[in-house]
């Protein structure tokens, strides 16, 4: 085993491999970027290096960077978790040459694995069933476009490199195409470096299988049976489970044998995950989407029905250890499910958010483990990955796990920053899931009803109480409290004026309320009682959290809202609908457009949004540049209407 192993990520999954490697007794080296400088990973290794300052592109995707890191703290190898580089060859080889050890398969294999069109073409050698779709690597826009006419609609398009869901979409009008295939290119190349696509056949109402291995550098591999990963919106998964209730032993086994076939045939080592496409009405027909060629962000689902650690297996297996089990000797026993809790905002269409965590609190224990990147106090901005943690829950059975999990995030609170927490909790009690009736357009299809209508009065309620109670005087040191300054709506020779507060909500009208007769406001807490029905909050400052909800209520000062631009808000106006970068723009002031016509993008967290014309008309107004920041609801531009008469 390792002495010291530099861990070459952030957040949630550099302090979990951290976590593994105190048990085994490694020194641990943390990286982070200027923007990572209080990060919990950073608190949590024995040591950490600065890399650079906060673009990912100058810190945790520089690998002089990260090799002079290991050079400086006397590592013997490098962990690079998932995501930023954990499946970049050219960073394998690097350690390699740098004589270090890199915790994850040889270069070459990630190599041929990374590259979707080659990867196909490896293990359909081996026997393995792949989705039909284009042949060749380099494609044009045009051989794209002439591949999914003769695949015939809907199809995928996909990034060669890279995985994810980035840069994926879904095409099912041959008339966009083109613009699709343009816009899938510029996500590639901004998430990977690379806009090499492929196209496939779209298999309506699909379920998304996939098979953990492992293997050694002996030539032993095995796999940890299935991952149930359907549940998944914008082709990005959030909610995993182990095992899946769609396989039968049999299939289970076939697709098992599939995946290790396809480990041998690009010569693999370490933890790896082959990923397959299952047509929903028939599991025995199912089709190799990709490998990935690293640890997963679901592997907890299986570390906790095998029993074992998988950043510990990564590590044996790096320092040359065999593996001491045999297929055989694996078994399932019990149920998990994980739910990727990310920083989005589900009532603003699921659009990455900011901020800084205000109050937190995790579950763990009882069945229930959050493996988490956060800590109190740590601002949460647009240049990383949304995801912020992930919480899992065992049971002895699949029912007993929903139940678990669905708690475990009502118990979830994180106060300044809007997640899908509770979201997610109201998709795990959604009638196809409780059933197991799962396929990967479910989320997309139910979303709408699982997304609140509105701000509930209670929060309204709550939001007052506080207000009230911000209002009210202390006792003297002598316990004496002046009864004129109570704010009790107290007036001369009349009925009391309701004590009323206006309170706005971003995305919701601002409205004016009363507080409630029965309120109890601590710093962190607020019980409420309204209409009969007792409501409990957390709360930290203008921030309320309830069941893995939260709502920011601010004060509303009509004045204040239209000098701050909020006022110039309407039909003619473009705001930023979330904190990112402007990283295209396709217009100039005076230029006439057309209703629905892309004028912007805006990236946040590695997703890109279109802003497009409300109507036709001109552009009066273009207040950004491709590389500006902005903030939520920043105005970006304003489009005038065509005058009535003067035609479209």
């Amino acid at each position: 085993m390792f002495d010291t192993v530099l861990v070459a990520n952030r957040g949630e999954i550099a302090v979990r491999v951290i976590r593994t490697l105190r048990e085994q007794g490694v020194r641990s080296v943390a990286v982070f970027s200027d923007a990572d400088a209080d990060a919990r990973h950073v608190r949590e290794a024995d040591t950490a290096v600065r890399i650079g300052p906060p673009a990912a592109s100058e810190s945790y995707l520089s690998v002089p960077a990260l090799l002079e890191a290991a050079r400086r703290t006397g590592a013997q190898a490098v962990h690079p978790g998932y995501g930023f580089l954990a499946e970049n060859a050219e960073f394998a080889q690097a350690c390699a040459d740098a004589g270090l050890v890199f915790i994850g398969p040889p270069a070459s294999a990630i190599s041929l694995m990374g590259d979707k069109i080659r990867a196909k073409e490896t293990v359909a050698a081996y026997g393995v069933p792949v989705v039909p779709g284009s042949s060749g690597s380099g494609l044009t826009d045009a051989q794209l476009e002439a591949a999914a006419q003769e695949i015939g609609m809907p199809v995928l398009l996909k990034p060669s490199a890279g995985g994810g869901g980035k840069g994926m979409r879904l095409v099912r009008d041959a008339s966009v195409l083109a613009e699709e295939i343009a816009a899938a290119r510029r996500e590639a190349r901004a998430s990977f470096g690379d806009d090499t696509l492929l196209v496939e056949r779209w298999i309506d109402r699909p379920r998304h299988i996939e098979i953990q291995v492992l293997a050694d550098t002996h030539g032993n591999v095995i796999h940890l049976g299935e991952r149930e990963c359907s549940l998944q919106r914008r082709h990005q998964k959030i909610i995993e489970e182990a095992p899946s209730v769609f396989l039968d032993e049999e299939t289970r086994a076939a697709m098992g044998e599939a995946a290790v076939q396809a480990a041998r045939s690009c010569g693999y080592a370490g933890a790896g995950t082959v990923e397959f496409i299952v047509p929903g009405d028939d599991p025995a027909s199912y089709y190799f989407m990709e490998m990935n060629t690293r640890l997963q962000v679901e592997h907890p689902v299986t570390e906790l029905v095998t029993g074992l650690d998988l950043v510990e297996w990564q590590l044996r297996v790096a320092s040359g250890e065999r593996l001491p089990y045999a297929q055989e000797d694996i078994t399932l026993t019990g149920w998990a499910i994980e739910a990727r809790v990310c920083a989005e905002d589900p009532a603003r269409g699921f659009l990455p958010s900011g901020g800084t965590v205000l109050a937190l609190r995790e579950p763990q224990g009882g069945g229930v483990r959050t493996d988490s990147g956060l800590s109190e106090g740590v601002p949460v901005g647009s240049l990383y990955d949304p995801m912020l943690s992930k919480v899992i829950a065992y049971g002895p059975d699949r029912a007993s796990a929903l139940r678990k999990l669905r708690a475990a995030l009502a118990d979830t609170v994180i106060l300044g920053v809007p997640t899908n927490a509770g979201f997610l909790r109201r998709l795990l009690a959604h009638p196809d899931v409780v059933s197991g009736d799962l396929d990967t357009g479910l989320v997309e299809r139910e979303a709408e009803g699982l997304v609140p209508d509105g701000v509930p009065d209670e929060v309204y309620a709550a939001a007052a109480a506080v207000r009230r109670d911000a209002l009210a005087p202390r006792p003297d040191a002598g316990g004496w409290t002046d009864p004129f300054s109570v704010p009790s709506g107290w007036r001369t020779g009349g009925v009391p004026a309701p004590l009323t507060f206006p309170l706005r909500v971003a995305g919701a009208d601002p409205v004016t309320y009363g507080a409630p007769a029965s309120a109890t406001v601590t710093p962190d807490r607020v019980t409420v009682e309204l209409d009969g029905t007792v409501g409990h909050f957390h709360r930290s400052g203008d921030w309320l959290g309830r069941d893995g909800d939260t709502w920011h209520v601010q004060d509303h000062d009509p004045v204040e809202a239209s000098l701050s631009g909020a006022g110039r808000s309407g039909a003619d106006t473009l705001a930023a609908p979330m904190p990112g970068t402007v990283t295209v723009v396709k217009v100039a002031v005076g230029d006439a457009v057309e209703a629905g016509q892309s004028l912007l993008v805006v990236e946040a967290m590695k997703m890109e949004h279109v802003i497009s014309a409300p109507h036709a008309g001109t552009v009066t107004e273009l207040d950004v540049i491709a590389g500006a920041t902005v903030a939520m609801d920043q105005i970006l531009a304003v489009v005038a209407p065509v005058a009535a008469g003067e035609g479209s």
